[in-house]
């Protein structure tokens, strides 16, 4: 198949504009029109991992972390990053990474993290602002089911746990047909007045573009006239973290003893243990501490990240416990992630988790 077929489909379930500002994610190595006979899953990008990938023939690397963060003005290899590149590139080998775009939605790292973790009943920690556009449009009362199906096919209408949402009114709309116009209704140089229904929206700013394409194939008219309203609300759907419940409230040194077990991690660290049973969890996969704050107001018992610094456990010790349970072992489960995501909707094409991807921090 071609890569660009899978690039279609991840970008439409993470698309790149959900990503950070300091992320480099996308196709990073390749050419997009290629065939893909295989692909490899991993977290990162490492020398072992090409390999693997060379004797395993994956034209391949779906990677979470990019291998390229930052500019490169040379590829002499002379760092790893180089080395990575012109191995990648000699063995024609295509890299893409899917990384805070996939953080931030619902359906993405931090879901398959929850699921593990036994915390039931998931929404967005810190959800993002400015993301959140609404569309209006006039048509026909005859063609109204018509548009407004076609622009919730297209991904407008979502509010939580609802789809299909939308307001329409009834008003009249005037118009006049010049020479050289082809009206649906009315006539050449004479002024038409139409019933019209008037039907807003919501559409999540990432997916505006196919909303109003999939609106201007189904409206009936040669110029339908619409607006794009930008809205401040925040969009629930997307941003960084998560927070839920467990099913049963649990004592805490319980519950980070199976946080332990399950994630495969060496310790837990973690500050001040709260006296109650843990009930409330908070999670962020990978580099977290940005969300303590956020975690503490949204009332969670225990927050688990990884990469937290020595003054951030001093934070909220009287009502939430903060637990580092490591980088690698709160994002590995993505590889799974990935592999269950792209099997279900390429059933026939060849995919494989890395074997050879490892935490480089090791524990004496």
């Amino acid at each position: 198949m071609l890569l660009q077929e899978i690039i279609n489909y991840l970008e439409k379930l993470a698309p790149i504009s959900l990503q950070e500002s300091y992320d480099n994610s996308g196709l990073l190595i390749g050419l997009p029109n290629r065939n893909i006979d295989k692909a490899l899953i991993t977290l990162d990008v490492t020398e072992q991992v090409i390999q693997e990938a060379i004797v395993e023939n994956c034209e391949l690397i779906i990677a979470h972390h990019p291998v390229i963060f930052k500019g490169l003005k040379k590829l002499t290899g002379s760092n790893l990053t180089e080395r990575l590149v012109l191995k990648a590139v000699k063995s024609d080998i295509a890299i893409y990474a899917i990384h805070t775009n996939f953080d931030n939605i619902i359906e993405g790292v931090n879901a398959i993290l929850a699921e593990k973790l036994g915390i039931k009943n998931i929404k967005i920690l810190s959800p993002k602002n400015n993301g959140l556009l609404k569309v209006v449009t006039f048509c026909p009362h005859e063609q109204r089911e018509k548009v407004q199906q076609a622009m919730f096919d297209a991904g407008s209408g979502n509010i939580g746990n609802y789809d299909s949402c939308s307001f329409f009114s009834s008003g009249t709309g005037t118009f006049r047909a010049l020479e050289g116009s082809n009206p649906f209704v009315g006539k050449h140089n004479t002024l038409h007045k139409e019933e019209e229904y008037r039907i807003e929206s919501i559409v999540p700013k990432y997916r505006i573009n196919n909303v109003i394409t999939a609106m201007l194939q189904a409206h009936p008219y040669e110029e339908p006239a619409y607006d794009i309203y930008p809205l401040i609300n925040s969009n629930n759907s997307t941003g960084s973290g998560v927070i839920g419940e467990l099913e049963l409230a649990t004592p805490i040194v319980e519950y980070l003893q199976f946080v332990k077990q399950t994630l495969l991690t060496k310790y837990i660290k973690h500050n001040r243990l709260i006296e109650r049973k843990v009930k409330k969890v908070a999670i962020c996969g990978g580099s977290g501490s940005f969300l303590i704050n956020a975690a503490a107001q949204n009332n969670a018992d225990l927050f688990i990240t990884a990469d937290i610094k020595y003054h951030d456990f001093f934070e909220h010790t009287e009502n939430m416990t903060i637990a580092d349970a490591g980088h690698f072992e709160t994002e590995h489960p993505v590889k799974e992630l990935l592999y269950s995501i792209l099997k279900k909707k390429f059933p026939n094409f060849a995919l494989q988790i890395s074997e050879k991807d490892a935490n480089p921090i090791s524990f004496l």
